[in-house]
């Protein structure tokens, strides 16, 4: 597709502008939209690796002016692979299976990061056959809850989800599914 501006050089750029419900689609060299003002700088292209950095929120400038905790911690290396953290984090990927353990103890921070804040993967459940499951869920999800509330001196809330958490297991030890 050529550029609708120039009529010269091929599209690389292509708006769609949607005013009062109407569609209207723009296809542009990189040229004409700079000149169009389309694109803010030269600088506008954005890479995997710029995308795997800020999920990572690593900062290539800040690496030369980090703190030695921070130097230590790129310093890390894996030792079947050779990986460093530093490669990690502008990679995105492990190296090989040790580099999980090896890096384990910054990764919570990049996983609560991509994954809105949680660290673990629960799974789906069906509905038909996974009650029970979901009730055990509910139950452990209370009892994290429960350690919450008595952590903060929550103690009327903390009952509360102390009755929940009984009447719960109660049904589910009814059921005939055994203890939770």
């Amino acid at each position: 597709m050529e550029c609708q501006e120039c009529k010269q050089n091929p599209a690389t750029l292509h708006f769609a502008q949607v005013i009062n419900g109407e569609k209207r689609e723009i296809h542009v060299c990189h040229q004409c939209a700079k000149e169009k003002g389309y694109v803010a700088h030269d600088d506008e292209s954005y890479s995997l690796h710029n995308l795997l950095s800020g999920l990572f929120n690593f900062d290539t400038e800040k690496l030369h002016h980090s703190t030695p905790n921070k130097t230590a911690e790129r310093q890390m290396e894996c030792k079947k692979c050779g990986m460093t953290y530093q490669e990690f984090a502008q990679v995105g990927k492990f190296g090989c299976a040790s580099c999980y353990q090896t890096f384990s103890a910054h990764l919570n921070p990049i996983f609560r990061r991509v994954h809105s804040g949680n660290t673990t993967h629960d799974g789906k459940v069906p509905k038909r056959v996974g009650k029970d499951i979901s009730a055990r869920r509910k139950v452990k999800e209370l009892k994290w809850k429960l350690q919450q509330l008595i952590a903060e001196e929550e103690f009327e809330e903390a009952a509360k989800i102390r009755d929940q958490i009984k009447e719960m297991e109660k049904s589910l030890n009814q059921s005939g599914e055994g203890d939770v």
